[in-house]
């Protein structure tokens, strides 16, 4: 193309002192009425009547290039109320066709200039040279798709003056077409995951969270994905996002989840599923799909590691409970801040306060946002270190807020001790969108242990508190230890022994029998995975024999050596070869030390590298790691009072089907576009 350009132009200081005009019938093409024919010597030269620009005006090279030039000549566009379709308009098709095969463009109407003193869109039709329009409208459903912007936005008049004075040549589109490019987009992005869940070497977790619609009867399912890849990369993909009704029983909402999951076709390949539990998604919904699918034994030990739930609501719960028992005298503390930053002449008193206190702090004081609780803990953090110098200021300030007493400092700053730790943790379990299952236990087992702890506090009104925040902490490990002990377990950095380091702390003289349950639980979840691996490779032998015994003309099922098919998979288990070694996967693992410690582990590359050492336990690895124990994708969500997510006020008015379009093609294009 820069090639052609470069015939196309003329030098500009070529001398033309010589050169003759042409006038010849043969130019039909209304372009020339803006142009000058001129030809010196051998070479025929156009030049522009209003800004006196030179091209070729060869009869070889067409008028396409003098088109172009006229659709962005700005001297004569400035000089003439008449836009460039006025050729077109009057154009003859037959000259149109010559053109199109001669110049092998196709060519499209679109709208082309604005009126920017009015302000209006003068919506005028050129011909498109080499556009891919498709492509441009494609991208703009993309954009608004990737970023949340309103389809509404294509027939905004300043996004149209926009984009017509950036492509003149772009044909603008309505809502109805960018919402069905959107659709359109959706289901080609939707059709390559479907492709790559149903290639997964694996079995697939799902977290169903609820979002928050237009009104407080507007509801969503978010139902998503989570595997780790036959590359051992840790992923999840949101599958669906559907508008349900807060008034459906947990028989029905089981009924449409378990259609989402066959319309993917992973109700065989599910390993777990997490869920908040939260209203209208009560625990009898997960009970039930499990109870669905343990029927058709598609699930491992009898569906123990089916149901778990998210880590961060729990803590989430606890930081808010603790908050909650102590409202008042946050809101005393959160006035005082107000009055001392009042007036600067009040600042100056208090500061003067802080230097005769020496409570003296680095950081300075500052009003929490109460939608978020970690800006709360904050708030107070920062209040305790200077504490002596708001009781100086209510005892000399007699407008300043009523202080808290000794006693509300003190039970306070025990609180503060709480929500930084729940927040030390919270800050673990979303420092990534995707975090493997393994990473989770020794920050629950860190809480578990602060909270027997706290229980131990004198004050009954601490040990009260802790007490409320340890029946929903051990609801929370009464479902999941199974889980987080056997991801540890997986681990080899740990293996068993952070079980048996923990266990006895939490449980003293009985932690040896619950220690056993954990083993005799891993050894019977690797078991199933060594029949199913065993029952794969003698599918695959049983099939190599069909088609040898089809090929000589056998028919299957005739042959009398068939039968005996089971008793060569009893010999399999039975018997070794000699200087075969007996031990399983599991054992040979757990006998070896310890991984050394570090920070830059990567347990999923660690099993990559070691699935030929340990075949079936990477098949199991590769299932209990992806288990999502957090549904929450960054601390700037965790910390929210308001535990339901919200549709974006851009996108809540649309249909509910448009709306899982759009948030489910979001997820898909961010995901591709950070995984390249």
């Amino acid at each position: 193309m820069k090639r052609r350009q470069k015939k196309l132009t003329i030098n500009n200081e070529l001398d033309l002192s010589d050169a003759v005009i042409v006038k010849s019938g043969r130019l039909k093409s209304v372009v020339w009425n803006d142009f000058d024919r001129v030809r010196k010597g051998e070479t025929y030269i156009a030049i522009c009547r209003h800004c006196k620009k030179r091209l070729s005006g060869s009869s070889a090279s067409g008028t396409s290039h003098l088109r172009n030039h006229l659709i962005r000549c700005r001297r004569r566009s400035n000089g003439s109320n008449n836009g460039v379709a006025q050729y077109f308009v009057r154009g003859k098709k037959k000259e149109l066709a010559n053109e199109r095969r001669k110049d092998e463009e196709v060519l499209s109407v679109v709208n082309v200039r604005y009126e920017h003193e009015k302000e209006e869109l003068d919506d005028v039709n050129v011909v498109s040279t080499g556009l891919d329009q498709r492509r441009c409208r494609f991208d703009l459903a993309r954009m608004i798709i990737l970023h949340g912007y309103p389809l509404s936005m294509v027939e905004d008049v300043g996004f149209r003056m926009f984009i017509g004075n950036l492509q003149p040549l772009f044909e603008l589109v309505a809502f109805e077409r960018v919402e069905s490019d959107c659709m359109e987009i959706y289901a080609k992005e939707k059709h390559k995951i479907f492709e790559a869940l149903d290639k997964l070497p694996g079995k697939i977790s799902i977290s169903v969270d609820v979002w928050s619609g237009s009104d407080d009867f507007d509801e969503f399912l978010c139902l998503v994905a989570h595997y780790i890849d036959e590359t051992w990369e840790l992923k999840k993909r949101v599958l669906n996002f559907f508008m349900v009704d807060p008034s459906h029983t947990g028989e029905m909402l089981a009924e449409v989840i378990m259609t989402c999951l066959m319309e993917w076709d992973i109700d065989r390949k599910l390993f777990s599923m997490a869920s908040s539990h939260s209203p209208p998604f009560g625990e009898n919904v997960a009970n039930k799909i499990r109870d669905r699918l343990s029927q058709n034994k598609f699930l491992y030990c009898y569906g123990q590691l089916f149901d778990v739930s998210c880590g961060v609501n729990v803590i989430n719960q606890m930081a808010q409970d603790s908050l909650q028992t102590c409202c008042d005298t946050i809101n005393m503390i959160r006035e005082s801040i107000r009055y001392v930053k009042s007036s600067e002449s009040i600042q100056d008193r208090f500061n003067q306060w802080i230097v005769e206190t020496e409570a003296e702090s680095e950081r300075n004081l500052c009003i929490d946002d109460p939608t978020r609780w970690d800006s709360t803990c904050t708030m107070l953090e920062i209040a305790l270190e200077q504490k002596s110098a708001f009781s100086l200021m209510n005892e000399h300030d007699p407008d300043s807020v009523l202080c808290p007493s000794d006693l509300e400092w003190e039970r306070l700053g025990t609180i503060v001790e709480f929500l930084k730790v729940f927040v030390e943790v919270i800050n673990a379990f979303t420092k990534s969108s995707c975090l493997p299952a393994n990473m989770y236990f020794p920050e629950v087992c860190d809480v578990h242990l602060r909270l027997i702890e706290w229980n131990k506090n004198p004050d009954d009104f601490i040990s009260s508190l802790a007490v409320n925040m340890r029946k929903k902490f051990d609801d929370f490990w009464e479902k999941n230890y199974l889980v987080l002990a056997i991801a540890t377990i997986l681990d080899p950095r740990f293996k068993m022994k952070l079980v048996e380091y923990y266990y006895p702390l939490f449980y003293g003289t009985s932690a040896s029998e619950l220690i056993e349950d954990i083993s005799e639980c891993i050894k019977a979840l690797y078991d199933e995975h060594s029949v199913g691996s065993l029952l794969a490779s003698s599918d695959q032998a049983l099939g190599w024999q069909n088609h040898h015994h089809r090929s000589n003309g056998v028919a299957h099922g005739k042959e009398p050596d068939d039968r005996l098919i089971e008793f060569d998979r009893y010999i399999n288990n039975t018997t070794t070869t000699p200087g075969q070694d007996s031990k399983s996967d599991l054992e040979k693992y757990l006998e070896e030390p310890l991984f050394p410690r570090n920070s830059d582990f990567d347990i999923l590359n660690w099993w990559k590298v070691h699935t030929p050492k340990y075949p079936i336990l990477s098949m199991m690895a590769r299932n209990v790691l992806a288990v999502p124990m957090s549904n929450v994708s960054s601390s700037e969500d965790a910390f929210e009072t308001c535990q339901r997510r919200q549709v974006s006020e851009t996108w809540r008015s649309l249909r509910p089907s448009t709306v899982q379009a759009l948030m489910c093609a979001q997820d898909w294009i961010q995901s591709e576009l950070e995984s390249s």
